[in-house]
């Protein structure tokens, strides 16, 4: 690495220039390649509905499953309701106008033989399918519709729309502006100078905005959800303050001892750096767990999770040394002097010894104390993961302000929760043959079942033909909504008891349910049974690299079963606050649901990454003393003093960036942000400030066993050989390994 920062040193201006116009280059790339994006989760077709909805389309009739609605309301003092005369002309209108927006949509007709009005006449509900295409194309389309709608005035008639495209959005990127803000403001409290807080902003916002940029280009070659762009700015932005801080922090310690500015650089890339490029690595290879999840989603958020963290990655390890080689001494220009009350000591070791050597000693002090607490407040926080019921966001969910939540209640009202997540019954069978008789018993049965509701079972409908097969398809209205319990007992029971035996074993006709609400459930399921895989598998990984990190069996052992905890008490949280109600208020969802399918995985894969981190940055600072002084109790109470303030800063950063998803409407990415900054906050205070010191005050020279047998394995620890990082004669910096008397590098 030594001969890589000198290179860095060296051309320093080169490389500057270099990242100016590749970020220059990708945005404008970007800008005109740009690919489309592609949400959908109801189409996997390793699940039942996935494959139903694949006949559906084959035969032509692809929107059945899919459809949204169109709800019209009107107010009770409306004579006749929506069968009013003048409400009848206007609605017509209407649709007429909505219709002819574009080719590609198509609308129900409200009033035809059938259709759906509420028993008062009040509501009345029509399809609309908004056609095929990338999202970009349907939110056009979504657009020219709404601008219909808001012109059009029906008096004492309300018009909604169930497709979440139609709720209004905030402006693109807000969230995560008000992150980076936050982040800026912890980052002026922490180094007092506006020029070394700006550092960390500016680096990783050159990264991040070169891995956006790529994966706007990569949507043309692979079918990626619009939320993506949310996970890749987050987390790049996140993790690249967070690398910028730890190694603008040892520079600014190097320039406080002494060393000249490109000495200080070298010492900063040469410890800090290294701990970041191995924790950069380790989050990544973390992040590949969300492969295991397969279909369509899983390589499409482990894309966008890798390019976010690899491009602030590698501007910390390139552009920042740059920047910092050009800046030298003015990185404490524009200094905040109010905000620092130690002057004359190392501005980033001021606070040392204050809370950071008392909390130290107060663990080694009473080491039981701190385990055994910090286990009983984890294990307290992790009871209501055991309930986690996974699932998919409704209208339901969102803000009652929200037309779909409007619309979703309306319907509601006027037929029941369950119509807002019908099930659709496909049937396929020989073309040519009568199964009118099995499927009339079907459709009996169907509406015998308790959890169907009166009425509630369409007549079959025939509606194409697909490789010699005619295909048929009838709905079901379930008692309860798309993310009720019940309704997945429903969908099981349909299809383990009631199907099966209404068809006989020698039946020539075959029936699968499909539909958003079924859909849903199948992707639950599936997500479900490869979890524990995924878990596995990222943990063994993580243990790997910790073993190669430290060459300890003990200490990546210790901090599997740490991080486990740890995750399930973020998970803890998360279902009592998204699927038990308890303050979901604050983050602005409507009212409590299962947690979605796909955030788990991610969750504890991205939080595993950043625990990893964490875990290095301490560890190694701990060895690094162990190595030197020999004794395993005062090499604790140095590491986590001198790795505190750092800690408690990046993980402050973290959970404001986490923190800003919160605050967008999608009810999947308010979840993942507060379970991150959940997960980022146990992990920086209980794990790394208690749990980890603690236990390894008790283990002592324990922590550092490496069976002989195992010792074939190749050494990447290097990062712990240094006595001081600031001596300069403990750093070898130049080239051919020869450093100058005067402590400079030798060009």
């Amino acid at each position: 690495m030594d001969r890589y920062i000198a290179f860095i040193i060296r051309r320093r201006w080169s490389v500057i220039g270099a990242w100016v116009v590749v970020l220059i280059a990708a945005i404008a790339a970007a800008t005109m390649w740009a690919g489309p994006t592609t949400t959908t989760f109801t189409n996997d077709l390793r699940t039942e509905s996935g494959k139903a909805g694949q006949l559906l389309e084959n035969a032509g009739q692809g929107d059945e499953a899919t459809a949204g609605q169109i709800v019209i309301a009107a107010v009770p003092a409306v004579p006749g309701g929506v069968r009013n005369p003048e409400v009848t002309q206007a609605v017509n209108s209407l649709v007429n106008e909505i219709r002819g927006s574009s080719p590609d949509v198509t609308v129900g007709d409200p009033y035809a033989p059938g259709a759906q009005i509420s028993q008062d006449g009040r509501i009345s509900v029509t399809t609309l399918d908004l056609g095929t295409g990338t999202d970009s194309e349907v939110q056009d389309r979504v657009d020219s519709i709404k601008t219909i709608a808001d012109k059009t005035e029906i008096p004492g008639v309300g018009v909604e729309f169930s497709d979440p495209r139609f709720d209004e959005q905030p402006p693109s990127g807000a969230a995560e502006g008000v992150g980076v803000l936050l982040a800026l403001i912890i980052l002026l409290v922490a180094f007092g100078s506006v020029v070394a807080a700006g550092l960390p902003i500016l680096s990783a916002l050159f990264g991040v905005g070169v891995g956006a940029s790529i994966l706007f280009i990569v949507q043309n070659f692979m079918n990626i959800p619009n939320f993506a762009i949310s996970v890749t700015l987050i987390l790049g932005i996140g993790v690249g303050i967070d690398y910028a801080l730890l190694i603008v922090t040892r520079f600014r310690s190097g320039l406080h001892e002494g060393l000249d500015p490109e000495r200080a650089v070298t010492v900063a890339m040469q410890r800090a750096g290294r701990s970041v490029l191995f924790a950069g690595c380790t989050v990544i290879i973390a992040m590949c767990g969300i492969l295991i999840s397969g279909g369509e989603l899983g390589p499409a958020l482990t894309f966008a999770a890798i390019i976010g963290i690899l491009g602030t990655l590698v501007a910390s390890m390139s552009l920042l040394p740059a920047l910092l080689s050009v800046i030298g001494t003015r990185v404490n220009r524009l200094s905040l002097h109010w905000l620092r009350k130690r002057r004359g000591k190392d501005p980033d070791r001021a606070l040392e010894g204050v809370w950071a050597q008392k909390w130290s000693q107060k663990i080694q002090q009473r080491p039981w104390v701190g385990v055994i607490g910090a286990v009983l407040v984890l294990v307290i926080l992790s009871i209501p993961a055991f309930q986690m019921r996974l699932g998919f966001s409704d209208a339901g969910n969102r803000s009652t302000e929200a037309t779909t939540r409007v619309a979703y209640d309306y319907v509601t009202e006027g037929f029941g929760i369950g119509a807002n997540g019908p099930l659709i019954v496909v049937a396929k069978y020989p073309e040519g043959s009568d199964p009118a008789a099995t499927l009339n018993t079907l459709s009996e049965r169907i509406a015998a079942d308790p959890d169907v509701i009166d009425s509630g079972v369409t007549p079959v409908v025939p509606v194409g033909v697909t490789d010699g097969s005619e295909i048929a398809v009838m709905t079901v209205i379930p008692k309860g909504g798309p993310q009720d319990e019940a309704t997945t007992d429903l969908v099981n029971r349909l299809r383990s008891e009631i199907i099966p035996d209404s068809l006989g074993p020698n039946s020539d006709v075959s029936v699968q349910i499909t539909g958003i609400t079924a859909g849903s459930i199948d992707y639950a399921e599936v997500t479900l049974d490869l979890l524990p895989w995924s878990i596995a598998a990222v943990l063994a990984a993580a243990f790997l690299l910790l073993v190669l990190a430290f060459r300890s069996i003990v200490v990546p052992v210790k901090a599997v079963i740490v991080n486990v905890l740890s995750l399930g008490a973020a998970y803890g949280v998360i279902v009592a606050i998204f699927q038990w109600g308890w303050g979901a208020s604050i983050f602005g969802v409507g009212r409590a649901g299962p947690i979605d399918s796909w955030v788990p995985m991610m969750l504890f894969v991205t939080a595993i990454g950043l625990a990893m981190d964490y875990e290095v940055f301490l560890v190694s600072r701990i060895k690094e003393r162990y190595e030197k002084t020999g004794d395993a109790t005062t090499s604790v109470a140095e590491g986590l003093a001198s790795t505190a303030r750092v800690i408690t800063c990046a993980a402050l950063i973290m959970i404001c960036v986490f923190l800003s998803l919160a605050f967008l409407p999608d009810r999947s990415l308010k979840i993942l942000g507060v379970g991150l900054a959940v997960a980022v906050l146990i992990d920086a205070s209980i794990v790394r400030l208690l749990l980890v010191p603690s236990t390894m005050e008790i283990l002592g020279k324990a922590n550092w066993w490496f069976p002989s047998w195992l010792e074939w394995i190749p050494r990447v620890d290097g990062m712990h050989n240094d006595s001081d990082d600031t001596d300069p004669t403990s750093v070898d910096t130049t080239p051919s390994g020869k450093t100058s008397e005067s402590g400079k590098l030798v060009r």
